[in-house]
């Protein structure tokens, strides 16, 4: 693991935030979960751009330029090496007395943290993974707008352990609606007549990135790709089922609350997205 702060790299026992950083104190902040290959970062233009109007949500002022985050990026992605690596970029508000007025807090703090993360086991991605319905729900763009990503995760923190009470490898989360959001770590795609149908970010989702890469392969592949609203029904009634996600790439479903998803059979077009993604992250 490398971290970069403070303006250079340092290691994991030595980086330190000050404890009245509104991050910590607020999770008032935002991050991005970025992969690299080989020393080359996947989509960081993306990446940047939704840190940074996620920021403007927040009224936050970034601290830096965006050739210099992809500085900070590139250098930590480099100190650390290895074939695949993990970055989780943050921006926190910075310190202030406490309480949440912002008004007093000193500049923002950038954080990046270079280092291994394997959220499923690779022999799962194809065979796949069981998840349950988290009883919380998922807020809606009332209360966050769900293309934020903030660095308060608590929603999906309690539904992960509902998860782990369940014997489930992930939660399914539903909005108040009870419409399909996403997963506590991941969208969501079904399969349903060769079509692939993923949740809009009104229903909670966010736009994930590899959600992206996902329907530009589709695109490519010549497979339809519909954004619309979907709920539990829509997964047992699938061919196929699967999460994508920078940690957690591209994962199939096997199971909703104990009963199977999809045919059994991870289907051909499941497959071909997999290896499509596999290329794309390869290539940068």
């Amino acid at each position: 693991m490398k971290i970069w702060m403070h303006g250079h790299i340092t290691e994991r026992g030595e980086a330190k935030l000050s404890v009245l950083d509104h991050g910590l104190l607020y999770g008032d902040g935002v991050f991005e979960g970025i992969r690299a290959w080989n020393g080359r970062v996947f989509r960081l233009d993306d990446h940047l751009q939704r840190l940074s109007y996620g920021a403007r949500a927040l009224h936050l002022s970034l601290p830096m330029t965006i050739t210099e985050f992809k500085e900070v990026v590139q250098s930590t992605v480099d100190a650390h090496g290895g074939a695949e690596t993990y970055i989780r970029l943050l921006v926190t508000r910075g310190s202030g007395p406490l309480g949440i007025d912002t008004s007093r807090c000193t500049e923002a703090q950038v954080v990046c943290i270079a280092d291994e993360l394997r959220i499923f086991p690779k022999e799962r991605k194809l065979s796949g993974i069981d998840l349950c319905t988290a009883s919380r729900r998922r807020p809606g763009p009332d209360v966050l707008d769900p293309r934020v990503k903030s660095l308060n995760y608590l929603n999906n923190v309690m539904a992960r352990i509902e998860a782990n009470r369940a014997g489930a490898d992930s939660a399914l989360m539903l909005n108040a609606q009870g419409m399909i959001a996403e997963t506590d770590v991941a969208n969501i795609f079904v399969v349903q007549d060769g079509i692939l149908h993923t949740p809009p970010t009104t229903d909670g989702s966010l736009d994930g990135i590899t959600r992206r890469t996902v329907r530009e392969i589709a695109e490519h592949l010549g497979v339809e790709t519909r954004v619309r609203s979907l709920t539990p029904i829509d997964l047992y009634a699938a061919e196929d089922a699967f999460l994508s996600g920078t940690g957690a790439g591209i994962v199939r479903i096997r199971s909703l609350d104990g009963q199977p998803v999809g045919r059994g059979e991870p289907t051909q077009l499941l497959a071909d997205l997999m290896e499509h993604y596999r290329q794309a992250v390869l290539s940068g």
